[in-house]
């Protein structure tokens, strides 16, 4: 039957069989076609993923290992005050100095008091002085709880070798509640994290928050994130006597460059800042920020490093306002600052490309009615 008469054509060939496939939608895709669909599969960053966390794991452990695992002297800035010398003093800072392998930097000060200050001001980790009937050397177990450690074992073998008679003493001790001097490192890792974490929640489930918005409800989970972390360390666990206000504003100000050092990232990278802001916060920052290892047993290169990036500003401001009062430096503050201004700089300049805002919501979620 013809298909003038008003029925289909016949879907068969004349010998009865399906007719032959024909056109882009009959025949099978090319490598190119099936490579441009896998690209655009979840499989693509999936896969990356994957080959990214195996790297950072390894990374991460190697990092903390590198500088944790076995620290060893490298510069301890020391004081001798004058007078030392006629109670065996020179004997004794020679075998100090053999012991340590030369990684004393030998600072002479006039008067006791002279060198206190200078501890009080940590330019000097420890001090050699005339003791009674023999040699004293003042250490500060909160200048660095594995520099005292060292100097304290040390102190004791060399006296013993030498036979000069040295009283060894701590004349900054840790606090009660921290006797390894970690806690403070604690908690600025907390508040590295914390911040750089929170900013990544912001940027999935408060997607639609224009930028002002978004600096804003950084600039409050600072706020109270710090408060939180001060109230638990101080008023409930009790692990630290700390100045309240100055360490919350300490964490507060970790919390938000942190925060914005990850809004920066995700401007410039997209869904892969995350990259950055690990490397630089966890993998180079934390390990080299002086707060486990102080920083004459760090690497050199990672002890002045570290002190460029927010978690070593961090960790030296809380540490200062902790244990040396009255001493702050400006530097860390600064540091902090200078992160958390460029961050939002950046994010400022360039935030049309920075994948949230209301503008980029689907229409069907932006105009709902």
């Amino acid at each position: 039957m013809s298909a003038g008469d008003g029925t289909e054509p016949a879907a068969h060939g004349g010998d009865g069989t399906e007719p032959a496939a024909h056109g882009a939608h009959g025949r099978p895709p090319t490598r190119a076609e099936k490579w441009a669909s896998y690209k655009q599969s979840p499989y693509v960053p999936a896969l990356v993923l994957v080959f990214i966390l195996a790297a950072a794991a390894g990374l991460f452990a190697g990092s903390y290992t590198y500088t944790m695992a076995d620290p060893t002297p490298r510069r301890i800035p020391a004081a001798v005050v004058s007078g030392v010398g006629d109670r065996g003093g020179k004997e004794f800072i020679a075998g100090m100095e053999k012991a340590l392998d030369a990684s004393l930097q030998l600072h002479p000060y006039a008067t006791r008091g002279a060198a206190r200050l200078a501890m009080e001001e940590q330019k000097v980790f420890v001090t050699v002085r005339p003791g009674e009937g023999g040699v004293a050397m003042d250490i500060a177990g909160a200048g660095g709880a594995t520099v005292a450690q060292l100097l304290a074992e040390t102190g004791a073998k060399v006296a013993k070798a030498t036979g000069v008679p040295v009283t060894i003493t701590d004349v900054k001790p840790l606090q009660k509640g921290d006797p390894r001097g970690l806690a403070l490192f604690y908690i600025s890792l907390a508040a590295v994290i914390i911040g750089f974490v929170g900013a990544i929640q912001l940027s999935v489930h408060a997607r639609a928050l224009d930028p002002l918005e978004r600096i804003g409800f950084t600039v409050a989970y600072a706020l109270l994130g710090g408060f939180a972390i001060a109230a638990v360390v101080d008023w409930l666990i009790g692990a630290l006597d700390l100045p309240f206000v100055e360490s919350w504003l300490i964490l507060a100000l970790t919390l938000f460059a942190s925060g914005m050092v990850f809004t920066m990232f995700n401007t410039i990278m997209g869904r892969w800042a995350m990259i950055p802001t690990w490397g630089l916060m966890v993998l180079l920052g934390n390990p080299s920020s002086g707060g486990a290892v102080s920083w004459p047993l760090l690497p050199s290169a990672l002890g002045h490093i570290g002190r460029w990036l927010p978690p070593g500003a961090s960790v030296n401001a809380q540490h200062t306002a902790v244990y040396y009062q009255g001493h702050q430096y400006a530097l860390p503050f600064l540091v902090l600052a200078a992160w958390a201004l460029v961050s939002c700089t950046v994010f400022w300049v360039w935030r049309h490309r920075h994948p949230g805002g209301r503008g980029r919501m689907p229409e069907h979620a932006a105009t709902a009615s």
